[in-house]
C-alpha cells in the first residue's frame, strides 16, 4: 500500500502509524496513569508489577542534540548478523547536527554513529522505503537566505534522500532532488515501497521507479568507515567532518511510472487488481473520493465515494492495512468498510460494493427543527446539529491489529466539560461487535489524542497545552467467570511462584 500528502515541510507519508516507527520521543511509561513531558528519550520504564521501575535514564541533552526523528528496529529473522547486539530491538534516531544513532532500546547505550553531511543540508525526517529492510533519512527543504534570494541566487536542490539498509546498518548512497530535473513545481518528495513519490505545487503527483534510479545513476558505491576520495575530499565514510557522498547523481528525468492530480497531493494505491483513491483536483470536491483502476484509470463501478457528512472535521478513506484489499472510509458516525469484486458478466471492470458497516450510537440523539416549550410556545432552530458535534457518540480513531485480526474504533462522546470515550473490538471479518471497552480517564475533544492497540495492550496518550502529556496504559486479561463456573465444584490448590520480581499464579 502506498500513500503520500503533500505537507510543504517535509513529506509525511499516511500510515506512519504501522509497523517500525516511533512517532513520539517518550517511551512508554508502565503506569495506568502517568504524565510527562516531550523530553527525548530521558526516563524509560518498563512494566514489571504495580510500580514502574526505570530501566534505564539518560541524561538531559542540549538543544544540539535534540532528537528529530527515531524509527524501531526489530531484528530479522532467519538471518545471520555480524554483532550480538543487532539481535535486540534498536532505536534509530536522527539528531538535530545530522547524526545518526542507533541505540540499544534496552538500555540506551549508542552501538553505531553515523555523520550524515555538514552545513549543507539539514536532516529532519526518516522513513521506511521497505519496512525494517531500506531506510530513508530526507532534509528539511533547502531554502536560500533572504539576502541570496534577493541577490538573485536560484536554489536548485530542494531535497537530499539518504538510503541505508539496515541490519547490519550500511549506506547505499545519497541522492539530490533537483528543481531542474524535476521541475520548478516540486514540493515535497516520499519514498514508500520502492517507488519515489514527487508532489507538485498544482497537486500532481508523479510516480518513479526508485530502485531503478539507486542501480541506473549510481556513480561509485562506499561502505561506511572506509576511507573515500571523493570531487577532492579525503575522509572516512560516515565519519566527521565529512560524512557521507552523495554518490547518486540524476542526470535525466527518470522514466514516470505513474501521475495523478488529486486535491491536496492526496494519493493512495492499494488493493487487487491495483487500483488508487484520489480526490479530483478541485475544493468543491473537498471529502469526495474516487477510486479507480491504476491499469487504465477506469472508474470502478460505484467508485464515486461521498459520505455527504456535515462536519468540521472530513471523513477519511485508506486501503484497509490487512492486504485484504479492502477500503475503510470513516466518517464521524459510521465506518464503511468496502470491498472490490469483479463486474458480474464483464471481468475487466471492478465495482465497489459494501462488505459491512458499523454505526455510531446515537439512539438517544433526537435532532429535531422545532421544539415546544412546557408554555407551548413553539421554538424554530435556526441550524441542525454537525455530524460530528461533540454531544453525539463520533468516531475517532479506526486502527487494525494483525494478529489479532481485530478492528478497534474509539468512540467519544462529551457532555459539558465531561468527555468519555470507549474503545470498541469487532471482527475484521463481518464487523461484529465482539467487546466494548471504556476508557476511565476523561477525553477532551480539545486536545490531541492517539491510540494505540497491540497484543494485549492500549495505549492512550493525550497532548495537552505545553507539550504536556498524559498517557494511560491498559492491558487485557482473561475473563476468568467461565473458568470458575465451570470448576465451582473442583477444588484446586493455588500455588504461588515469585520470579524476577514478578508474581506467577499456578493452578
Amino acid at each position: 500500500m502506498i500513500s503520500c500528502r503533500d505537507s510543504l515541510g517535509g513529506s509525511t507519508v499516511q500510515g506512519r502509524v504501522e509497523e517500525g516507527v516511533l512517532h513520539t520521543p517518550v517511551i512508554v511509561l508502565a503506569h495506568p496513569s502517568c504524565e510527562g513531558s516531550s523530553r527525548e528519550l530521558e526516563n524509560c520504564s518498563a512494566d514489571i508489577a504495580q510500580e514502574p521501575r526505570i530501566l534505564y535514564q539518560k541524561p538531559k541533552c542540549s538543544k544540539s542534540e535534540k532528537i528529530e526523528d527515531a524509527l524501531l528496529l526489530e531484528c530479522p529473522l532467519g538471518e545471520m548478523l555480524p554483532s550480538l547486539s543487532d539481535y535486540k530491538s534498536s532505536l534509530i534516531v536522527l539528531t538535530v547536527q545530522n547524526w545518526l544513532l542507533r541505540l540499544s532500546a534496552d538500555s540506551g547505550e549508542v552501538l553505531e554513529k553515523i555523520y550524515l553531511t555538514g552545513s549543507c543540508c539539514k536532516f529532519r525526517y526518516l522513513s521506511w522505503d521497505i519496512p525494517q529492510e531500506l531506510m530513508v533519512v530526507k532534509s528539511a527543504q533547502n531554502k536560500l537566505p533572504a539576502a541570496a534570494r534577493q541577490a538573485g541566487i536560484q536554489q536548485s536542490v530542494l531535497f537530499y534522500l539518504a538510503v541505508f539498509q539496515v541490519l547490519p546498518l550500511s549506506f547505499i548512497g545519497m541522492l539530490e532532488i533537483n528543481k531542474k530535473i524535476f521541475g520548478n513545481s516540486v514540493t515535497d518528495v516520499a519514498v514508500s515501497n520502492g517507488i519515489l513519490i514527487v508532489m507538485h505545487s498544482m497537486g500532481l503527483v508523479r510516480l518513479y521507479n526508485f530502485q531503478a534510479i539507486l542501480e541506473q545513476f549510481m556513480e561509485q558505491p562506499f561502505d561506511l568507515g572506509h576511507e573515500f576520495n571523493w570531487n577532492g575530499q579525503v575522509g572516512v565514510v560516515g565519519k566527521y567532518p565529512f560524512g557521507l557522498p552523495c554518490n547518486i547523481k540524476i542526470t535525466d528525468i527518470p522514466p514516470l511510472l505513474f501521475e495523478a492530480s488529486s486535491l491536496e497531493n492526496a494519493f493512495q494505491i492499494g488493493g487487487y487488481p491495483w487500483h488508487y483513491i484520489i480526490t479530483p483536483n478541485k475544493k468543491k470536491h473537498k471529502g469526495v473520493f474516487h477510486i479507480c483502476s491504476l491499469k487504465d484509470n477506469t472508474l470502478a463501478k460505484n467508485g464515486i465515494q461521498d459520505m455527504k457528512c456535515c462536519s468540521l472535521e472530513p471523513d477519511w478513506i485508506y486501503f484497509h492495512p490487512d492486504m485484504s484489499g479492502r477500503i475503510i472510509h470513516v466518517g464521524p458516525n459510521l465506518v464503511k468498510v468496502l470491498k472490490l469484486k469483479e463486474v458480474k458478466n464483464n471481468t475487466n471492470q471492478m465495482e465497489i460494493t459494501e462488505d459491512f458497516t458499523v454505526m455510531a450510537n446515537r439512539e438517544n440523539c433526537v435532532n429535531n427543527a422545532i421544539t415546544v416549550t412546557a408554555s407551548g410556545r413553539v421554538v424554530k432552530k435556526r441550524f441542525n446539529l454537525l455530524d460530528d458535534d461533540p454531544e453525539q457518540e463520533t468516531f475517532k480513531i479506526v486502527d487494525y491489529e494483525d494478529e489479532l485480526d481485530l478492528l478497534s474504533i474509539v468512540a467519544v462522546t462529551q457532555i459539558g466539560a465531561d468527555g468519555r470515550a470507549h474503545l470498541d473490538f469487532h471482527c475484521n471479518e463481518r464487523g461484529i461487535l465482539l467487546k466494548s471497552i471504556p476508557l476511565l480517564e476523561s477525553w477532551d475533544v480539545t486536545y490531541s489524542h492517539e491510540v494505540y492497540f497491540d497484543k494485549d495492550l492500549v495505549l492512550h496518550i493525550e497532548q495537552k497545552p505545553n507539550r504536556r502529556f498524559s498517557c494511560y496504559v491498559y492491558q487485557m486479561v482473561c475473563d476468568t467467570a467461565e473458568d470458575d463456573e465451570c470448576s465451582r465444584h473442583e477444588k484446586t490448590e493455588k500455588v504461588f511462584c515469585k520470579k524476577e520480581g514478578r508474581i506467577f499464579e499456578y493452578i
